[in-house]
């Protein structure tokens, strides 16, 4: 069975007795400290896992990007060379899972169906589901893996730049939505860009909200209600996700998704590549 949206801690469980190919990937990630996900990587994972830095490993990190903003995306090359140079092959099954609300991990969901694979499901509830259903934690390195042989096919999911964004500004054509906080949508803080507010006509829908008190994705009919009355008439056909940097606004994306809507687009470079040129309008309240 090919899992392709969310994976649960069972069903993980059963793909790894299974014999499948399959590959685990923990994202765990803090914006204000770097390097809290390693450490409670080394702490406990999910045996088999490897590590993949949001900064290091899931950005361009200076080197091709795809994007700008915060967290620039790799070239599909050179994110496909990183996967080969992991273990991972074209024919594996991936799981990606973290300990913030699958937030980090969606940037690796998504970069997968952007390469044109579609074998790549997020583990819903993250490592405290895992846990929770018994699952073993291990505290030991991995040993590295052989490496894979990963070729970059059709891309499942659509990426937009800012000249496209900007050019379809407030026609009927583009619905932004922005999945980060109230109080950042509305300008009345900024922690991380040195410009505070949103992209004009964006619409507010944090990435948080997708999430049941249990830390795991509310339904399907649930979720469509809720988008359904952020959208306020929109077509949900033209929803295009941001945030700050591109990240949590998958969660958005995949949200949808699991709501039954048809994928939707991201601009990956978001709120901090939009706001890092001034002469681009900005709003705020």
């Amino acid at each position: 069975m090919t899992h392709t949206s969310l994976i649960s801690a069972a069903e993980l469980q059963a793909l790894m007795h299974s014999g499948a190919p399959f590959m685990v990937f923990d994202c765990s990630f803090e914006l204000a400290d770097t390097e809290w996900g390693i450490a409670r990587y080394h702490e406990a994972h999910i045996p088999g896992a490897i590590y993949a830095h949001l900064d290091h490993d899931l950005s361009a990190a200076g080197g091709p990007n795809a994007s700008g903003g915060r967290h620039p995306l790799p070239t599909r090359e050179r994110f496909a060379a990183w996967l080969s140079s992991v273990g991972f092959s074209n024919g594996m099954q991936a799981v990606v899972y973290d300990r913030n609300g699958a937030m980090p991990g969606m940037r690796l969901w998504w970069l997968f169906k952007w390469l044109g694979h579609d074998a790549a499901a997020v583990l819903d509830g993250g490592f405290a589901a895992w846990q929770a259903a018994g699952g073993q934690a291990a505290q030991h390195e991995e040993m590295p893996r052989a490496p894979g042989h990963f070729e970059p096919g059709e891309p499942l999911r659509t990426l937009v730049d800012t000249t496209r964004v900007l050019t379809h500004l407030g026609q009927s054509d583009q619905t932004l939505l922005d999945a980060r906080a109230a109080e950042r949508y509305r300008g009345e803080v900024e922690p991380l860009d040195p410009v505070a507010g949103h992209i004009p006509g964006a619409l507010n829908r944090p990435w948080t909200e997708n999430l049941g008190a249990d830390g795991r994705f509310k339904s399907a009919a649930q979720l469509r209600g809720e988008f359904s009355a952020v959208l306020q008439g929109h077509d949900p056909a033209t929803v295009v996700h941001q945030c700050g940097s591109g990240v949590s606004a998958i969660h958005n994306l995949l949200a949808m998704e699991l709501a039954g809507y048809a994928p939707t687009a991201l601009y990956a470079g978001s709120w901090s590549e939009w706001c890092a040129d001034r002469a681009r309008p900005v709003a705020a309240g």
